[in-house]
């Protein structure tokens, strides 16, 4: 190992494309699956920000948004030990009409506005959620203003066919589709059943709390084998599904995906390669020690290594990049999500890469031979 990273510090201007080209890689993949996790995560906005433990829908509901009207009785369901009283969640796709005209699809999501509220999501203030009670007040997100046709609080809209009044706007909540909505579970009520008559008496999502994690596990376990014709979750697992849903049913984590893939690619073609050149330039340093009797099977240990150190540095150097850039991306509103597993398991492919680029090389040492010195 430590005549390997001598070789390279001492033959650094011809390893820098290796290390480059695996930096490269890294930075491509950690960025692209950062980007996508912080591209789905908004499509479980609506669980991820309310205190709510157990989600109960309509049967097969793959995402929170795609929630069906179910039976408000059957909040008695949930009356069971350990759960605390449980809240109606309503969630539909509306049609925002703009005052200077032409519209736009939105998401209304109406909750309990107490302050003990389960279903009231977390960025909502006092204030807010005091203006909120007056009927047909909204909240909405800053970034959705602009396609919502309001510049400030007091503007007005039109959901199906009803005036509404913004009177609060929150920051953070930025949609993928249609703009969050946010209002008193009586104001959505009002706003889909024009559209949607059975929510008279039907709403679209049933929340509780409970007093333990195990609770809520054992509780929607135990929903589920009673009543089949009912979708129940855990809150986290809800959020997975949605995300899920959303990344394997659009054409945007396939995109994003081929090009993390590709990126991986072109950084193991340019590592390949420069290894393989790297080792063709060493062929006669490589030959003498073969003539003096060294074992061929070092000098494949001494490839493999530098491979291996190509690839560590090239890791390192890639990870403040990666940092820098999804500063740059949250400042510009694309949220990137770095988490630990994303960094660590884009620095563990770059690392396989980068050694099976070394493999590569040695193709080149095996036409190595002792007598190549006499030419």
């Amino acid at each position: 190992m430590s005549y390997a990273l001598q070789t390279l510090w001492h033959e650094k201007t011809r390893y820098a494309a290796g290390v480059g080209a695996v930096a490269f890689s890294a930075m491509l993949i950690a960025l692209q699956v950062g980007l996508l996790l912080g591209l789905f995560e908004i499509t479980s906005i609506p669980i991820d920000h309310t205190s709510a433990d157990i989600w109960v829908g309509a049967n097969d509901v793959e995402s929170v948004d795609l929630g069906r009207p179910i039976p408000q009785a059957e909040i008695g369901r949930l009356a069971r030990p350990g759960v605390a009283m449980p809240e109606l969640f309503y969630i539909s796709f509306s049609i925002w009409t703009k005052t200077t005209g032409g519209s736009n699809l939105c998401m209304i999501i109406g909750s309990n506005l107490n302050a003990d509220s389960i279903g009231a999501a977390d960025v909502l203030t006092p204030e807010m959620r005091t203006q909120l009670t007056f009927p047909n007040t909204v909240v909405v997100d800053r970034s959705d203003l602009g396609r919502l046709g309001v510049e400030k609080v007091g503007d007005k809209g039109n959901i199906n066919g009803t005036d509404v009044t913004v009177v609060g706007i929150v920051s953070g909540l930025k949609s993928l589709a249609a703009p969050w909505v946010f209002c008193s579970r009586t104001t959505a009520k009002d706003l889909i059943k024009l559209t949607n008559p059975v929510y008279e008496d039907h709403t679209t999502y049933l929340l509780a709390r409970t007093d333990t994690r195990e609770r809520a596990l054992r509780v929607v376990q135990e929903l589920r084998t009673e009543y089949p014709e009912m979708t129940a979750y855990t809150a986290d697992d809800f959020s997975r599904r949605s995300r899920w849903y959303w990344l394997t049913r659009t054409k945007a984590g396939i995109a994003i995906g081929y090009a993390a893939l590709l990126g991986l690619m072109v950084g193991a073609v340019i590592t390949a390669q420069t290894l393989y050149s790297a080792t063709m330039a060493s062929a006669r340093e490589f030959a003498t020690l073969l003539a003096l009797g060294i074992p061929r099977r070092k000098i494949y240990g001494l490839v493999l290594a530098q491979s291996f150190w190509v690839g560590v540095f090239g890791v390192l150097m890639a990870y403040p990049v990666v940092q820098l850039l999804a500063f740059g991306a949250d400042a510009a509103g694309a949220k990137v999500q770095l988490r630990w597993e994303v960094l660590a398991g884009a620095g563990g492919i770059t690392m396989v890469t980068a050694i099976l680029a070394g493999v590569f090389a040695l193709r080149s040492v095996r036409s190595i031979e002792p007598m190549s010195l006499l030419r």
